[in-house]
């Protein structure tokens, strides 16, 4: 995102921009490690290893708030040197599974003392010589009901886990269970023995230093600072200097194998075995509303990386095999006014449409929206996709809990919300209240205390009234997972609330803005380059999914504004079937398909929707009615748009056109559901071929392990490989589909939601088209049946399914060669 705000940078400035810019990425993992873990980065001091990494430590330490950084005078050969150094940890525990109350801590403690005991006789096995030993006690903590555990650590001068445990469990979901005992999961000790093997002091050094003298050098050399520009650096040898001298920066220091780089305000003090580095964080400034190019690629990646520990929470503390092994979920940032600011690289279905949730629940909710509320939806009236994703959505407020600032929020595909059928994927729905329970607002979370009555009323109660149909088949699965999206989402109100503290709410609030902003900006500029390159404004296309209904496309591009009107007139009417997609969907694969096509380090948010005008009539398959059945709209329908509106601007060939939707389980009470969506070949394009087997355009989740499936559900999975040839032939090949056979180990329902399986994936440029697909029921008796492309069985012990994927289009037409070119 370092693009042309309208600022004159010198070639220095640019080159400083690209480095910050990099800090900044390097930064995102390590705040993910640490705050993971629940540790804060800014505790922490900043280690750096490696021959390059002196040169960004001071920079990487500013961006994190760290103010000391060590580097040891063998930093690039640490790994190595640092082996004989460790200490020695020996960790023991011991399973529980009792109450946390005061009759059971005289056994915790007595158990403490016998895995001490264990810990301290294991270490003194490995090394007689061990002398000072220290160790730390733990209980893994969690709610009666809940699967969700935190290790807790004893505190400091109490044994009272459970005021402690109360309070992480707080911090980390934003929500404390009332009523609900403390469950003790197991009891561990870790006891540390420091290494007698320690050539220098370390940075206990520091302390027993009285007298510190400055040094200079003579050796200079020019280094570009931002803060001073380029400057004349001292420059010192590493092996020249001696414990106890200072070097005040800016400054650089060298030896044979690496460099370190000391910033301006920051001092060097020597040690005998490293650099300590003192490092000034400059306080934070209230914003003089001029847009830096550089900081706003920092925001983007922050704001970016804000979404992506939010998903690492949510991926931790979820117990469904679709959300933690399939990653079908997203998160996301928004404005205050429900805009998309940032997303972590998710599953674009859900990104794109989540802004309609959000707004709704804003405007639904009006004057009566506290600080620590929780609003749930699923509903499509209400900007969802379709029943099982579930949206979890949180305020910000600001420091005084007076004002909205931004709204964070997650969605996740749930395995089973009720309906006709176990996996609410039904292949043959025609109404909404066939696929599940239908959650328009509701607060899960209200005055500090999560709702489970009345979760369970929506979920289980509500929907079993209709004809048919069951409430949510695992309600508790459903419970752990909408916790941990609040989870995830109280994680993003924290980070939100740090870079705030960090940089001002002024500079934060003028960066959320001006990074839609550079969305919006490279939009309208592809809008205007494509319009010249094809040297046209009105671009058409249309598909047709397998039942004939129409997918019909204009896109008139305004040249001045660089606006564009998508129109969808002609689009066929509201089907008899559940493949109809609400307008969210229908957003979403336009904000997708032009991030795609943007040439630019851009994130996929509310700047990239602005400068389009959609235009979808009322009730057609692409805005049904509030009842319409969507179960397929989000897995198929939504997928057939990316293909059309690549396909007017004539940039790709079709892809396999679906997720190919496979659901299974036990339809009773108390049964089971399981989803997954299963990969194709994409489409070729001008210069690339096909990518084989592969979850492309509007879904980005992962095909559960072998070993998760066989071990959580009664299935066997026969075969999973690649359909060879089913890629359509041209210049450049289209991607071939996969082949998927389950054999299910006992009676159940089984159901396919899928498309091309009539109209192949299109070539284009001369192109051929890719393979259409096939689910086929290999019967126990031997019979061998074609179900067709949506279908509902009823299987045996012994059945299994073999699903083959189509391919992707080919682009360009195929090359031949003669005869004599081939002598």
């Amino acid at each position: 995102m370092l693009s042309d705000e309208g600022t004159n940078l010198s070639v220095q400035e640019v080159a400083s921009g690209f480095i910050t810019v990099a800090n900044e990425t390097m930064c995102r993992p390590i705040r993910a490690l640490t705050e993971a873990r629940g540790h804060a980065a800014s505790d922490h001091i900043l280690a750096a290893f490696g021959g390059a990494g002196g040169q960004h430590a001071c920079d990487i330490a500013r961006t994190l708030g760290i103010t000391r950084v060590a580097i040891h005078k063998y930093s690039s050969v640490l790994s190595a040197y640092g082996m004989a150094l460790a200490d020695t940890v020996q960790e023991e525990r011991k399973p529980c599974s009792e109450a946390l109350a005061t009759p059971t801590q005289p056994s915790i403690r007595l158990a403490f003392d016998e895995l001490e005991e264990q810990t301290v006789r294991s270490i003194r096995e490995m090394d007689a010589t061990c002398t000072k030993m220290e160790s730390t006690y733990f209980l893994n903590l969690r709610y009666e009901g809940s699967d969700t555990s935190l290790m807790t650590e004893k505190p400091v001068n109490s044994w009272d886990f459970a005021a402690k445990f109360t309070e992480e469990h707080h911090q980390e979901f934003g929500f404390t269970p009332t009523g609900r005992h403390i469950i003790v999961d197991d009891i561990r000790v870790r006891t540390t023995a420091k290494t007698t093997v320690m050539a220098t002091p370390g940075l206990s050094e520091l302390e027993s230093i009285k007298e510190t003298r400055e040094i200079t050098s003579s050796h200079t050399t020019q280094i570009f600072f931002s803060e001073t520009g380029l400057v004349d650096a001292p420059v010192f040898h590493l092996h020249d200097i001696s414990a106890g001298e200072v070097i005040r920066g800016p400054a650089i220091v060298i030896d044979q194998t690496q460099t370190i780089v000391i910033t301006p305000n920051a001092t060097a003090t020597a040690l005998s075995s490293m650099l300590v580095i003192d490092v000034k964080n400059p306080p934070a400034t209230n914003s003089d509303a001029v847009v830096e190019p550089i900081k706003l690629s920092v925001f983007a990646n922050r704001f970016m990386g804000i979404a992506e520990q939010m998903g690492r929470a949510l991926q931790k503390t979820s117990v469904s095999t679709n959300i933690k092994e399939r990653l079908d979920f997203s998160c996301a940032i928004f404005s205050a006014d429900g805009g998309l600011v940032a997303n972590a690289p998710h599953v674009p279905a859900m990104l794109g449409s989540m802004a309609f949730a959000v707004r709704w629940q804003i405007e639904h909710w009006k004057g009566n929206i506290q600080k620590g509320d929780v609003f749930l939806s699923n509903a499509p009236a209400a900007g969802g996709a379709h029943l099982p994703d579930i949206t979890v959505i949180s305020p910000v407020f600001d420091e005084h809990g007076e004002k909205i600032l931004f709204w964070t929020a997650s969605r996740g595909h749930h395995a089973d919300v009720g309906g006709i059928v176990p996996g609410s994927m039904p292949a043959n729905s025609k109404e909404i209240w066939e696929e599940g329970a239908v959650i328009e607002a509701m607060k899960i979370v209200e005055n500090g205390a999560f709702q489970e009555e009345k979760l369970y009323e929506e979920m289980v109660v509500a929907p079993s009234r209709y004809p048919g149909c069951e409430g949510a088949r695992s309600f508790q699965d459903n419970v752990t997972d909408i916790k941990a999206q609040t989870a995830a989402n109280q994680k993003g109100n924290n980070l939100i609330a740090s870079l705030i503290k960090e940089y001002t709410l002024d500079t934060v609030m003028l960066y959320m803005d001006e990074v839609q902003r550079a969305s919006e900006n490279a939009v309208r500029d592809f809008f205007k380059k494509i319009a010249h390159q094809k040297g046209q404004t009105v671009f058409d296309s249309e598909d047709f999914m397998d039942d004939g209904s129409r997918i019909k496309l204009q896109i008139r591009i305004d040249l001045e504004t660089g606006s564009a009107d998508f129109d969808f007139t002609g689009t066929s009417p509201q089907a008899y079937g559940n493949w109809n997609a609400p307008q969210a969907v229908c957003n979403a694969a336009i904000i997708y398909t032009l991030r795609c096509l943007v040439d630019a380090d851009i994130p996929l948010n509310q700047g990239c929707i602005l400068p389009v005008n959609a235009i979808i009539p009322e009730g057609s398959l692409l805005k049904p009615s509030k009842d319409a059945a969507v179960a397929a709209g989000n897995g198929l329908t939504n997928q057939r748009l990316v293909d059309v509106i690549l396909k007017a601007f004539e940039v790709c060939a079709a892809s396999n056109g679906c997720m190919t939707n496979f659901t299974f389980g036990l339809a009773q009470k108390n049964g089971f559901g399981y989803y997954e969506t299963i990969a194709g070949g994409s489409g070729a394009g001008p210069w690339w071929v096909g990518e084989d087997g592969i979850h492309c355009h509007m879904t980005n989740t992962r095909a559960t392990d072998p070993e998760v499936l066989e071990r959580r559900y009664p299935v066997l999975l026969r075969e999973f490989s690649l359909r060879r040839g089913t890629g359509g032939d041209g210049q450049f090949r289209g991607g071939a589909g996969v082949t998927r056979e389950l054999e299910f180990l006992i009676d159940m329902h089984a159901g396919i939601l899928s498309e091309r399986r009539v109209f192949q994936p299109y070539g284009l440029a001369g192109g051929q088209p890719g393979a259409r697909g096939e689910n086929l029921w290999l019967r126990g008796n031997g019979q061998v049946i074609n179900v067709g492309g949506k279908a509902s069985c009823y299987v045996k012990a012994g059945d299994r399914m073999r699903i083959g994927t189509p391919g992707g289009g080919g682009y360009g037409p195929p090359i031949t060669l003669s005869a004599s070119s081939n002598m």
